[in-house]
């Protein structure tokens, strides 16, 4: 059977090490073990296979071996700030139509996983200009997009974006800091007419505060959104929500320059 090149895993990788829905891991495809609760794994037994193939491990348990989503990457290790989740950023992704070619601001980069998002979509011919005050944070958010191969679409800039945004015209913009209001009057500059804004709070403060200085600067077709998810645990006859969920983690604010 042909095996599509790309479809091979290679020494250096990357692979989602799956073993169950709560126990799976972001490692490489490299000459090292990898140890696990349910035995010891070697993950250059990897090398060679494909993607969608198991490698069992020293006490004779099945892994799988997945290649990485975007929602792998979002969701894996290293968040030293809390992160937009995928269930706001697919809401996010949509309102502000963000396409391959565009053009897009955001202003707080955080962990990158709305970052990510945005690059796996304005790719190959778009880009990302994301903006963070805190160079620790910046550095592991460029980590990050590198492993999802995600970096050339991307431009991190450390510095308040308030007084450093460097770029022309944007298509699209989202914030996600503290103090959303103090960065739209520079966005009204830099957006385009008629173009998207998002801005993602966790409290009604913000939230209250944010609209009434988006109305302030002019822009229009105003509306906040919260998301809840909620899983379902199926089980033949006894089918039910999962009693734990992912309820509240921020509102989102949308928005639309007026000219």
């Amino acid at each position: 059977m042909d095996m599509p090149g790309e479809d091979i895993i290679r020494d250096g990788d990357l692979i989602l090490l799956y073993y169950d829905r709560r126990r799976k891991w972001l490692v490489k495809a490299s000459q090292r073990d990898f140890h696990t609760h349910k035995g010891i794994v070697d993950l250059g037994s990897s090398i060679g296979k494909m993607y969608g193939d198991h490698v069992e491990s020293s006490l004779g348990y099945l892994f799988y071996l997945l290649k990485p989503t975007i929602y792998d990457f979002i969701m894996g290790p290293e968040r030293p700030t809390q992160i937009i989740y995928p269930k706001d950023i697919g809401l996010i992704l949509l309102k502000l139509d963000v396409a391959p070619g565009k053009s897009i601001l955001e202003v707080g980069t955080g962990s990158g996983a709305l970052t990510m998002a945005l690059a796996n979509l304005v790719r190959p011919n778009g880009h990302v200009y994301s903006y963070e005050v805190r160079p620790e944070f910046a550095s592991i958010a460029l980590k990050k997009l590198t492993n999802a191969g995600l970096n050339p679409y991307v431009t991190i800039r450390v510095g308040d974006a308030a007084e450093v945004i460097q770029e022309g015209e944007f298509d699209a913009a989202v914030i996600d800091i503290g103090e959303p209001w103090k960065v739209i009057p520079k966005l009204r500059e830099v957006l385009k007419p008629s173009m998207p804004l998002a801005s993602f709070s966790p409290t009604f403060n913000q939230v209250e505060r944010t609209v009434k200085t988006l109305e302030r600067f002019g822009f229009i077709d105003v509306s906040t959104i919260e998301t809840l998810l909620r899983e379902l645990k199926v089980e033949e006859g006894a089918t039910r929500p999962f009693s734990t969920m992912i309820g509240h983690t921020g509102y989102v604010t949308f928005a639309r320059r007026s000219l």
